[in-house]
């Protein structure tokens, strides 16, 4: 019970890193003239998504890895 719980707050810490990372990268581009004028809220709000999108994408594959690289002790 309690490795679930260590795992579940790896999952979370490593989440919450990739998110911040991936916007501060989406921040240094410049995305102002794909939106039209007027759409402000509309656009940061698909900025969000898209940064959590990736985010967790990027911070799944690493979590994947980790669990691999651990359970390939069991090849052996």
């Amino acid at each position: 019970m309690q490795e679930l719980a260590k795992q579940a707050l790896i999952s979370m810490i490593s989440h919450i890193i990739f998110i911040i990372i991936t916007w501060q990268i989406i921040q240094s581009v410049r995305l102002d003239p794909i939106f039209k004028k007027m759409r402000t809220f509309e656009a940061k709000l698909l900025i969000i998504f898209v940064t959590i999108a990736i985010g967790t994408t990027v911070s799944n594959f690493f979590l994947d890895l980790l669990n691999w690289t651990n359970q390939i002790t069991y090849l052996f």
